[in-house]
């Protein structure tokens, strides 16, 4: 088989058990030159995701990086030497690193509460951006930016990348192009797993730098509520409660507050209803989607349990009754592709990133979208607070928000 009829982008990742090869003696393993060079601003856990994924893709090589924690960037720079030969440079201002005229893109993967302030330096540069989720903590700072973003030329890219995971992207082809399941009419959606890890200075252990459980982790899941209803939430109704986890820890003086657990109830304008349970104290990491509509059902599933025992890892079923073929199958990615992150999801995010600096249209999340998967969570959260169904107009219009 020849190296052109196989997938360039997967097998031009040239890892250590290679390293001996020299680049010229290489055909089925060279390796395609960079068409862009990215800028990555916060160099923590999802940053260092992000550096894998962009450089092991081979689109956008990292350049440099930019974080005010040197920890960070003594280990990025030990990560960066693990995956490339090429150089690395470090920032000495926010600044620098977004002005660089020889950088075509900036990674935006700081902590949550300072996308605002980052975004607004990355903005003055003109070149393309992607910032990771939720763009916003509050709702106020997600409609500044979502103001921001209409008057910007350039790329911005908002990271709800579950979109890509094998299993959604399956059901939204089914859902959303196939029409397999007719009009949709309920969305169901579970997400069960370990706690959140460890940050730097903690900052996902407190509500107000991570926006809210409901914000922080769950903007994936309402971002795929809103896209299968195809309409806009209306009505949110919320509880839960931090009834396990961190209910005893503090750091520098302040106790933790934030939710592990919650049931979720969302209505859209056109009538469609979704439901969202999270649990954050399960010995495992279990997603379910279920999808019902006036012609069928579709349930996407995906599961680690860390067991032994051989189990299906993904399924996704199809069910249609009489109005057309049902089918099951186990939607996945090549070995390489799982283990980039997000079970593959990051990989073909990076993939977006570059397609949209190319000038290719992708499906990959607009910062409309990503506003509203923060409203959704913002509704979550302030529900869970007073016990009310919070309606969504209400709640834009209080924060001065006109839509």
């Amino acid at each position: 088989m020849s190296r052109e009829k196989i997938d360039g982008q997967l097998f031009s990742y040239t890892g250590p058990a290679f390293h001996y090869i020299n680049e010229e003696e290489r055909h089925f393993f060279a390796k395609e030159p960079a068409q862009f060079r990215v800028n990555l601003i916060g160099c923590g856990m999802i940053g260092m995701e992000h550096m894998r994924v962009a450089t092991r893709v081979g689109r956008s090589a990292i350049h440099g990086v930019f974080d005010l924690n040197e920890r960070s960037v003594k280990v990025a720079k030990e990560e960066f030497a693990k995956i490339t030969d090429e150089d690395f440079k470090v920032y000495d201002s926010l600044e620098a690193a977004c002005n660089d005229p020889e950088v075509d893109g900036i990674l935006i993967c700081t902590p949550n509460f300072t996308h605002l302030d980052v975004l607004k330096v990355a903005i003055k540069s003109g070149k393309h951006i992607f910032m990771e989720k939720p763009m916003a903590t509050k709702l106020e700072d997600a409609y500044e930016i979502t103001k921001m973003a209409k008057e910007y030329g350039a790329v911005l890219q908002i990271g709800l990348q579950y979109r890509y995971k094998s299993i959604y992207s399956e059901a939204i082809h089914e859902v959303l192009e196939r029409k397999a399941v007719g009009e949709v009419k309920m969305i169901n959606i579970m997400e069960h797993r370990i706690p959140f890890l460890d940050k730097v200075n903690q900052w996902n252990k407190f509500s107000k730098f991570s926006g809210g459980t409901l914000v922080e982790k769950c903007c994936h899941y309402f971002d795929l509520m809103n896209l299968f209803a195809q309409s806009r939430p209306v009505r949110v109704y919320a509880n839960g409660s931090q009834s396990t986890n961190f209910r005893d820890f503090e750091f520098k003086g302040e106790k933790s507050d934030i939710l592990d657990s919650a049931f979720v109830t969302v209505e859209y304008a056109n009538g469609v209803r979704a439901g969202f349970n999270l649990c954050m104290f399960a010995p495992m990491f279990h997603e379910e989607l279920l999808v019902c509509g006036d012609e069928g059902r579709v349930k996407a599933a995906e599961i680690e349990d860390f067991s032994e025992n051989a189990r299906l890892r993904t399924e996704m079923e199809v069910f249609c009754g009489q109005n057309r073929p049902s089918k099951t199958s186990q939607p996945s990615y090549p070995k390489l592709i799982e283990a980039s992150g997000h079970n593959g999801a990051t990989w073909f995010e990076h993939i977006a990133f570059a397609d949209q600096m190319a000038g290719k249209k992708t499906n990959s999340a607009t910062v409309e979208e990503g506003f509203w998967s923060v409203v959704v969570g913002c509704a979550a959260e302030e529900s869970v607070k007073t016990g009310k169904i919070i309606d969504v107009n209400e709640l834009l219009r209080a924060k001065g928000i006109d839509l």
